[in-house]
């Protein structure tokens, strides 16, 4: 489904309805929006609010910026953002937050910028199962559902319906899971500048409210106990080459607690590598580098990173 704004809804807001001196922003330090707390700065920065400014967004991008790179954050939970910074456009959807349930249906309508763990114990309190995996994710619904992420057997591509992403031309898409070639923990979103405005999520309702919130909290319980989540990090580095998981084998590699600068490989998950403090994101990116290194001579596996990466590391 393909439906176009009018062209006098972009030009208002190009002339007057929208304050571009504060929405557009010049040279913003990307490092507070991310997980890692590490990377330059964004050349230009935004953070709309609702979907009139994001098209502002977009309709300003096309008269200044068009050729330059657009990036699309969320929790910035999957990023690693080179020192040297990001050019031409970020826009940051953390501000474009809300839900709404379908109650009859059992779906669950979620904006871009709402975290996908709200979203879980949102379910979970109306007894609608599904989501239960996603209590622990650290990231937002349109990051969840571009990078299709999952955990404790499930994942996005098993409960999404449809979404809705907006093209830079203004041009908004109503799209199917169909529509998006989803494999483990990637889309054929990965990488464009098509940015994620809402998704649909069909879950199971009519189960006990407490069991399915049990059920979330111990799966919370768990990542907790397992994971580093008391250092900045971006969850985990490395896709699982299966049957192997990666941080098993680095683990064996005897990698667990290796250090370059202030990243470490974390020592209660080794497919965690935390920013233990001062890290720069050269001393991440080194550390990426290094650990695929030793696990393809020890075990002739290259481990393909999860974490996007972003700007110049040479």
């Amino acid at each position: 489904m393909v439906c176009s704004p009018s062209r006098s809804e972009t030009a208002s807001a190009l002339n007057g309805a929208v304050d571009f001196d504060n929405l557009i922003q010049a040279h913003v330090p990307l490092a507070h929006y991310t997980s890692f707390r590490v990377g330059g700065q964004a050349e230009f920065y935004a953070e709309p609010s609702n979907l009139a400014e994001t098209e502002a967004c977009f309709a300003w991008y096309l008269q200044n910026l068009d050729g330059f790179p657009i990036t699309i954050l969320g929790a910035g939970s999957n990023l690693l953002i080179s020192d040297r910074g990001i050019p031409g456009l970020t826009i940051n959807t953390k501000k474009i937050r809300y839900y709404q349930a379908q109650e009859e249906a059992g779906i669950l309508i979620a904006s871009a910028g709402e975290p996908i763990a709200r979203l879980a114990w949102q379910a979970a309190k109306r007894g609608w199962k599904g989501l239960e995996w996603a209590v622990g994710i650290p990231g937002s619904v349109g990051g969840s559902v571009v990078m299709n992420a999952g955990a404790h057997q499930g994942c996005v591509a098993d409960r999404l319906v449809w979404l809705k992403v907006l093209d830079p031309d203004g041009t908004i898409h109503q799209l199917s899971p169909a529509d998006l070639d989803y494999r483990y923990r990637t889309s054929n979103l990965q990488g464009g500048d098509r940015l994620v405005l809402e998704a649909a999520f069909q879950l199971e309702p009519g189960f006990d409210k407490e069991a399915v919130r049990a059920e979330t909290n111990r799966n919370l319980k768990m990542r907790k106990s397992t994971q580093p989540y008391h250092l900045p990090s971006c969850g985990s580095v490395f896709r699982n080459p299966y049957p192997e998981a990666a941080g098993h084998l680095i683990e064996q590699t005897g990698l667990k607690g290796y250090q370059i600068g202030g990243a470490q490989v974390a020592e209660r998950h080794a497919n965690f590598i935390v920013n233990c403090g001062g890290a720069k994101a050269m001393d991440i990116f080194r550390l990426i580098h290094h650990v695929q290194e030793q696990v393809e001579q020890t075990w002739e596996i290259l481990l393909k990173p999860e974490v996007k990466i972003l700007g110049d590391f040479s």
